[in-house]
């Protein structure tokens, strides 16, 4: 049959990005707790296009992609895009994998279970470099809610403080192995108070309370992120193999008592 993509252009305008958007698939990521969960995903797959190329190959995105659904590590996404890149005969390829990442948390007081939802994104890319070397790029975006409570509301009040809900969204560079449970972790501990699904009435009293104690800033919020996301890339903490060269922290609160939200964020490079 007649190939009409492998046909030449003779416009000479290269395409920095074709490929597919917005594929909707299910996926098998790492979990911590059980090995391997299953969710859905949302998929964007890109290669460059040279300017003498009509078009590239759609199919062959989804073919590598099915692939490697069932085994999506932060390695393997990689080792996809890899094959991606080849399979296509381009010098780059680039992908984003945006998927809800469910965890199973306890209240804190009466032990009811319940599931927590957060919203991750994969994002890599893979170049053939002109000596024939190969870079890549690998980033990992956690969204995690969190409780805040006002300092200033505190210290001015008689009675009680405002407190309100915010999401921490922590994006890292990484080429090592690290659990998504153990970021969410570190957030929630910087927080005011962490969020839960569940809560009987003693837990509320307890979050209460544990936000009461804990004022915190959106700024004071970024800040103790990034002091502990720091100690991954210092090597300071075991969960970390390698450490983290680039990571960003972003947060926003949703006001309760202003019709805007708060927001900071910050970047480390090291």
């Amino acid at each position: 049959m007649i190939d009409i993509q492998n046909e030449a252009d003779t416009r000479e305008i290269p395409l920095q990005k074709v490929g597919v958007k917005n594929l909707q698939y299910p996926v098998h990521v790492l979990d911590k707790s059980k090995h391997t969960q299953t969710t859905s995903a949302k998929v964007n797959l890109f290669v460059n296009l040279p300017h003498h190329f009509k078009g590239t190959h759609m199919s062959r995105f989804i073919e590598v992609f099915h692939k490697y659904h069932q085994n999506l590590s932060m390695r393997h996404f990689l080792l996809m895009l890899e094959e991606i890149r080849t399979n296509l005969d381009a010098a780059e390829a680039f992908g984003t994998l945006s998927f809800h990442f469910f965890m199973e948390k306890t209240a804190p007081v009466s032990g009811q279970h319940g599931m927590m939802v957060y919203d991750c994104t994969y994002e890599g890319s893979v170049k053939l470099l002109p000596g024939g070397e190969k870079s890549q790029e690998f980033f990992v975006s956690v969204a995690v809610p969190v409780t805040t409570l006002c300092p200033c509301s505190k210290a001015i009040s008689k009675n009680g403080a405002h407190n309100q809900r915010g999401i921490v969204t922590v994006k890292v560079q990484n080429s090592s192995f690290f659990w998504i449970e153990d970021i969410i972790e570190l957030v929630e501990s910087s927080a005011s108070c962490a969020v839960y699904s569940l809560l009987k009435r003693e837990d509320e009293k307890y979050v209460t309370e544990q936000a009461y104690d804990n004022p915190r800033f959106v700024e004071d919020l970024v800040r103790e992120v990034y002091i502990a996301l720091r100690g991954f890339a210092d090597g300071e903490n075991p969960k970390a193999e390698k450490p983290f060269t680039w990571f960003s922290v972003e947060a926003e609160n949703f006001e309760s008592i202003h019709n805007h939200n708060a927001y900071a964020y910050t970047e480390f490079v090291k």
